[in-house]
């Protein structure tokens, strides 16, 4: 069979993986697909690693240039943001070329153009490399789970988050100190807002919840809360009440909407998912069938991310001659039956709370917070004063029972008017991941 021929965009670590892959494997390629896939075009303004790399490709500098090539049948995006790969894919698509990307943040915001476009002109756009590098979950959820209704996704997706955390319950530290020890170890960026904060994630579970819901992409509708706000204390307290700490992506379908979401979660320390430590990710999936499934790996690397790269060309060489009736969707359904749904605000989402309050050391503060919370119809599951920070002020933990999160937010503002207490409330969300 003919060769397929692959134009890479951009050939940092992801790109430089992605061709020692296909050099490094090429006769295990080879034996699985029947022909042999090659690297035909760069662009990148660094030939001498195209030489090093991938020598027999030609070397282009601009995105343009390689899209229009006769010579390229698959565009393989890993340039990342959005300005200059949003415009390449589309080109590349209006070409008529099918397309590989592990740009996340690009399909979070722009998926639904590019899909409409892609199936306008009969091409497939792949993207496994997008979500949880070399964990096949895109693959999982598009096709290992067709025959199930999704009910819940719960991610740790991003690695530098979950790296920070496990270093601050292990050692202690704050989370200036472990970020700087992240930095150093060349974990975090030196702006490292898009992992601390939640967007990257945000823009993982979007992607997902897309796939398990059949719902256009809806980036809009994600509450974003990062880590960089979390104290060593209230991790500390955490570990002693039986829970781990950990930056989730969840989506979860209830019968009021879809809730999307990433924030900072205590999970029963009994769980799997809160023993994934530094850099790994895991993907946690509900489903009426099959039940729980777990997705366990590497979520970011050179090689971890270019094996999910290389899956999808592989991929899409199997399918480059099959009618388009035959091929499994981008978002898992087909475009007729994608919906859109109502998603839930942060507000109107269900959970339990742990609440951390700093107060003077007087009889009848516990009172009054206990029946601040009892009239917004909130029960406390456990009560438990910490620790006596001095000779006059005391800190206590509360963890709640389900509750809607608005009624915690009154609570929490009418507590803070308590003269008695002297901090804001320190509020943490709670997952049992029992559906």
């Amino acid at each position: 069979m003919k060769a397929v021929n692959i134009g890479i965009l951009g050939l940092g670590t992801v790109g430089g993986g992605t061709a020692k892959v296909l050099q490094d494997n090429a006769e295990e390629i080879k034996r699985r697909l029947g022909r042999e896939v090659r690297i035909s075009a760069v662009c990148t303004r660094n030939a001498v690693r195209v030489k090093q790399l991938c020598p027999q490709a030609v070397v282009v500098t601009e995105p343009t240039d390689l899209v229009n090539r006769d010579d390229v049948d698959i565009v393989v995006e890993l340039y990342g943001g959005t300005s200059v790969a949003k415009d390449a894919v589309l080109q590349a698509i209006g070409n008529g070329k099918h397309v590989v990307t592990a740009n996340k943040k690009l399909l979070a915001e722009y998926g639904n153009e590019i899909f409409a476009l892609a199936e306008q002109k009969n091409v497939m756009v792949y993207f496994e490399a997008a979500v949880a590098g070399g964990i096949p979950i895109i693959k999982t959820l598009r096709e290992g789970l067709a025959a199930n209704q999704i009910q819940s996704i719960a991610g740790i997706i991003n690695g530098t988050s979950n790296f920070i955390l496990t270093e601050m319950r292990e050692k202690g530290a704050t989370f200036a100190d472990v970020l700087k020890q992240a930095q150093d170890l060349g974990y975090a960026e030196a702006d490292p807002t898009f992992d601390i904060e939640g967007h990257d994630a945000g823009h993982k579970i979007t992607i997902m919840s897309a796939l398990a819901f059949g719902t256009p992409v809806n980036f809009d509708a994600c509450y974003l809360e990062g880590i960089s706000k979390l104290e060593s204390r209230d991790i500390k307290y955490a570990e002693e009440l039986g829970y781990r700490i950990k930056l989730l992506g969840i989506t979860r379908r209830t019968e009021k909407g879809i809730e999307l979401r990433v924030h900072p979660t205590l999970l029963p320390e009994s769980r799997l998912l809160a023993n994934v430590n530094g850099v790994m990710n895991a993907v946690r999936v509900n489903a009426d069938m099959v039940g729980e499934t777990l997705y366990y790996g590497a979520g970011a690397g050179s090689l971890p991310t270019a094996s999910a790269v290389v899956a999808d060309i592989i991929d899409i060489c199997r399918i480059m001659g099959a009618d388009s009736d035959n091929r499994v969707p981008h978002l898992a359904f087909q475009p007729s039956q994608v919906k859109e749904l109502h998603f839930l605000s942060i507000d109107e989402i269900t959970s339990s709370y742990y609440l951390r309050v700093q107060a003077l050391d007087q009889a009848g503060v516990l009172g009054n917070i206990a029946t601040l919370l009892a009239q917004q119809n909130i029960s406390i599951e456990a009560l438990i004063q910490k620790s006596v920070m001095d000779d006059q002020h005391a800190e206590m933990v509360i963890l709640t029972h389900h509750t809607v999160e608005k009624n915690i937010k009154q609570a929490i503002q009418a507590i803070e008017q308590i003269p008695m207490v002297t901090a804001p409330v320190t509020m943490i969300r709670m997952e049992s991941l029992n559906g």
